[in-house]
């Protein structure tokens, strides 16, 4: 079976794409690794009047409904241009919402409405110590078991080897809602979270095959370029091929998730391992091939390089997504 985009969201992705390049992302990615959002909350702004957000929210709070394929298209996107901030925390936020409803307070008709039109940034934790970007985000949930909080504090952020990644311990809050209903709403934000992750890793992927193959035809070694060697191009190729496997794996994911089937979560676990250690395995080719430019910081590079294996193990490493596979959990 061959998953291929139709010519409506390949469009989309292209748009999506301009903007990006247009935006100044590694700019914008350098001031939020030093806690300066404001570049950040620019292009965030951007990402929502491109309707990326909107993507998860009903059109009763003015999105345009639950479209996992789509979220997955503008996903590869920002992975691509490797845009900070906490992207799939603040879609599975909307999620979670959404699935709750007026479970949640008031939390749903006051927050997806923002989520929407950029105007919020959300970071979420579900049963783990730290939030991503909490000094960033308007409001910070933090889900233990079957309980929801909306946390009033967060303590110092914690080093991160992607230096745009700035998690936080989340304290104290109020509860939002508790019993069986938040288990069941976080644990599909969860899956959802996984697969843009997932995602984000395979467009951060492409993205460094393609520096990575732009920089070998340049160099030259022996009074020739270093792409025309055997060696580097076995090492592309394994590469590129690791990608195109990953991508049908996502795509799949994602339509047994717009369909709620109950392989699921099993698939978007399998996405995740695939399209992470293929985004890892570009890095670690890219760092390679680049020889002594891939460890400078001034090269913007190293931004891509350093989101790599960060993103392989958000939202589960490959181990725990491995196990869930092995496990065929279906989803909640």
């Amino acid at each position: 079976m061959r998953f291929l985009l139709t010519e409506e969201q390949r469009e989309f992705a292209r748009t999506l794409d301009g903007l990006l390049a247009a935006s100044g992302t590694a700019a914008a990615a350098r001031a939020w690794a030093r806690g300066d959002t404001g570049p950040g909350r620019a292009l965030w702004a951007r990402i929502a009047a491109a309707g990326v957000f909107g993507l998860a929210v009903p059109e009763k709070h003015g999105g345009t409904g639950s479209l996992p394929v789509e979220l997955v298209v503008a996903f590869e996107e920002l992975g691509r241009h490797a845009v900070p901030g906490p992207l799939a925390e603040t879609v599975a936020a909307a999620a979670l919402w959404d699935r709750l409803g007026e479970d949640a307070g008031a939390g749903a008709g006051e927050w997806l409405p923002r989520i929407a039109s950029g105007d919020a940034v959300v970071s979420l934790c579900a049963d783990t110590p730290y939030a991503l970007d909490a000094e960033a985000a308007d409001t910070v949930l933090a889900v233990q078991g079957d309980t929801l909080r909306r946390a009033e504090a967060h303590g110092p952020v914690q080093p991160c080897l992607d230096p745009t990644r700035r998690p936080a311990r989340p304290r104290g809050g109020t509860i939002l809602a508790d019993g069986p209903a938040v288990a069941a709403a976080a644990a599909h934000a969860v899956d959802l979270a996984r697969l843009l992750t997932a995602a984000q890793s395979l467009g951060l992927g492409r993205a460094l095959l393609a520096q990575t193959v732009a920089y070998v035809k340049q160099r030259t070694q022996f009074g020739v370029p270093i792409g025309s060697f055997q060696a580097v191009k076995h090492r592309l190729a394994d590469t590129l091929i690791g990608l195109e496997f990953a991508q049908p794996l996502v795509h799949a994911a994602a339509l047994a998730v717009a369909a709620g089937a109950a392989s699921a979560r099993r698939e978007v676990a399998a996405a995740k391992v695939a399209a992470g250690e293929a985004g890892y395995a570009a890095a670690r080719t890219a760092l390679q091939l680049h020889g002594a430019l891939g460890y400078t910081e001034e090269l913007d590079l190293s931004l891509w390089i350093r989101k790599a294996r960060p993103l392989r193990d958000a939202w589960g490493t490959p181990s725990e997504c491995r196990a869930l596979v092995l496990a065929g959990q279906p989803l909640s």
